[in-house]
């Protein structure tokens, strides 16, 4: 099977090979640091109960040190399905998104190019740096002294000079056999429009070198030293060998330095990674001249499961922060995301670094933000929200940026933290409009929320609604052709309980790729124990649901039951949360019409033929609801109509 020069590359590259050998081993949960990407498991291979299968997911290589198998994805696959190469790729390709390519009768013939090219860059990487050295680079040689390179760092970086000239390495590779096509197909030169020999791709600029991950100078960067040169720094043009949007400058050394434990960063330029590193910052990359894309948002997760984004403190930065927000968002994964590191304003890592110290920029990266919390910052930063129309279109905006996550389980977690960002926000308004040197002695705010927190919020039966989910989540898992009916109310469901989140966000994830086998795919992901623990409770067994698996018609109606059930016992709580919230000043005829209406809701519910009925009254409104909620209820009605006027009339 001939395939294109890079294609397997690529393939490891956009796969984690956690993922793919995780779908046939259960790993060791107390061994394993899936922050670094290192994971152990009983090995596939052979028969053992001690964990001896290592993986590293950074370099996508296994190894079991009992029967010493060892391999990449590619191998894995093969000994697993057992299938031929050609098979394993295309299973690969297929999880990767990626097309297998036609049949290419010259790959070895490109492969050998790419060699040549390969080696054509080594000598351009000498020649260059011995440029830096003569008297010509005297003015470059300064300029790095006073960014705080020493020679011992540059030597490090291989740091290099391209003088001013013309054909200096046209020349001078020319003279060792190399060939002008060679030279303009890596980039080192370009064709002359007026007929003439090819010239340099680089005159009278710093010299950075760009190699791939596994070490190969595959691309150069460029640094203006005139003032008036169009492009301050200009990268090499694309080529065999080079593709900007899927490269990282110093790649192979962050990632070795993040499997040590190094958090990684990613910087704006390539001074910015120089600095750092030297500064002790070990594990930094810096896109090339581009916004972050796609794929080189899966190398870095590839790397680290949270990269650091560390851009510059100026409104370009800025803009390339809230840029990767957006590519970011359809990719999120459980574990995988991008912190930010909002530098100083107007500055750049490089720049606090020579002014204060490791240390500053330490507390900046300590101080990291979530995703979350800079998109919320970049949709309401500058803005006022004082009317509702403007408040709508807050929210219209959040939902556009929340839809794009295809993960429901991230989705749902999101939209949690901009609810309670929303609530803080407007919370606040509302304080500050309300807030006066005089305050009535019937506006009992505080204490409408400590009585209401007190019977309700807190000593709500949330027994009653744990039995509820468990029979809920029981039953999608024993008849899953009926989730699509019912995903976005599980996706909304919201559970104390930790076992039923993991149980839900399992089922949530694996709602679509099973296959048929929701229950095996959720046991596989979380572990059989805790599906037995959920089917052991006496509650689920002898729901009609669970009893008559597979029953759609049986599980729909169970559902449909406990879900409005659910929801009812849940409103009015919220509805009372909300209702204290909005208590500034004398309360309106809306608070208690929206109060009354969810405590209809419930009646409209029903309640289950096993319920005790002596804990249930009729309260306000005519709806049943039990006591110590009806007590509540009707004492924050007291409180709404007292602030009229007057006290309701009992």
């Amino acid at each position: 099977m001939s395939l294109p020069p890079g294609f397997l590359d690529e393939l490891r590259n956009r796969l984690s090979l956690a993922q793919v050998v995780g779908r046939k081993v259960m790993w060791d949960q107390r061994k394993s640091n899936t922050g670094k990407g290192d994971y152990w498991a009983p090995c596939p291979f052979h028969q053992e109960k001690t964990a001896s299968f290592h993986v590293d997911d950074r370099k996508g290589y296994y190894y079991c040190f009992g029967c010493h198998a060892k391999g990449d994805a590619i191998s894995f696959v093969r000994e697993t399905e057992n299938v031929a190469f050609p098979e394993a790729i295309e299973i690969l390709a297929r999880e990767a998104g990626m097309p297998i390519p036609e049949r290419d009768p010259r790959a070895q013939e490109k492969a050998d190019r790419r060699s040549e090219l390969i080696a054509v860059m080594e000598q351009a990487v000498q020649w260059y740096r011995l440029q830096l050295k003569t008297t010509a680079a005297a003015e470059a040689r300064d300029y790095l002294a006073r960014r705080g390179l020493s020679p011992a760092a540059q030597e490090r970086w291989e740091i290099g000079f391209a003088p001013p000239g013309w054909e200096g390495l046209r020349e001078a590779l020319g003279g060792k056999g190399v060939s002008n096509d060679l030279m303009l197909e890596a980039g080192l030169l370009k064709p002359s429009d007026k007929g003439k020999a090819p010239y340099d791709t680089f005159r009278n600029r710093i010299m950075f070198p760009i190699r791939d991950a596994r070490g190969k100078a595959i691309a150069f960067g460029g640094r203006a030293m005139d003032p008036s040169d169009n492009a301050k720094y200009l990268n090499s043009p694309e080529t065999l060998l080079f593709d900007k949007g899927r490269s990282l400058f110093n790649h192979g050394p962050a990632r070795e330095a993040a499997g040590k434990g190094h958090p990684l960063i990613v910087a704006e330029g390539y001074m910015d990674v120089i600095a750092l590193s030297e500064a002790g910052f070990p594990a930094v990359v810096a896109p090339l001249g581009t916004a972050i894309t796609e794929d080189q948002l899966r190398l870095l997760w590839r790397i680290a499961p949270e990269p650091l984004i560390a851009l510059d403190g100026d409104t370009a930065g800025l803009r390339a922060a809230m840029r990767a927000i957006d590519v970011a968002l359809p990719l999120l994964e459980a574990g995988q995301s991008l912190r930010f590191a909002l530098m100083p304003e107007g500055q750049d890592p490089d720049d606090l670094i020579r002014a204060q110290g490791a240390g500053a920029m330490r507390k900046v990266i300590d101080a990291a933000i979530p995703m979350v919390a800079l998109l919320w910052r970049r949709e309401t930063e500058d803005k006022i929200f004082d009317s509702p129309e403007r408040r709508a279109a807050l929210d219209k905006a959040l939902r556009e940026k929340l839809r794009l996550i295809k993960d429901p389980s991230i989705r749902t977690h999101y939209g949690e933290a901009i609810k309670e960002l929303r609530a803080e926000l407007f919370g606040s308004a509302r304080r500050a409009r309300s807030a006066g040197p005089s305050r009535g002695p019937w506006q009992k705010g505080p204490q409408v929320l400590s009585t209401t927190k007190s019977s309700v919020l807190v000593s709500a039966d949330g027994f009653e609604d744990h039995l509820r989910e468990a029979v809920i989540i029981a039953a999608i898992l024993s008849t899953p052709a009926v989730l699509a009916d019912f995903e976005g109310e599980l996706e909304r469901m919201e559970s104390a309980e930790p076992t039923h989140r993991q149980l839900r966000d399992a089922i949530l994830r694996h709602a679509h790729d099973t296959g048929g086998d929701l229950r095996g795919a959720v046991s596989a992901d979380i572990g059989g124990d805790v599906l037995e623990k959920l089917f052991g409770q006496s509650h689920v067994a002898i729901s009609p649901a669970v009893r008559r698996a597979g029953d759609a018609e049986v599980a729909r109606m169970c559902l449909a039951e406990e879900l409005a059930k659910l929801n009812a016992r849940r409103s009015l709580p919220r509805e009372i949360a909300e209702a204290v919230e909005d208590l500034s000043g004398v309360a309106d005829e809306g608070v208690t019409w929206r109060l009354g209406q969810a405590a209809l809701a419930m009646d409209r519910a029903g309640r289950g033929n096993n319920e005790d009925k002596a804990e249930y009254d009729t309260g306000a409104n005519g709806a049943r609801m039990k006591r110590d909620e009806r007590d509540a209820f009707e004492r924050l009605l007291d409180q709404i109509n007292y602030g009229k006027g007057g006290r309701r009339n009992s």
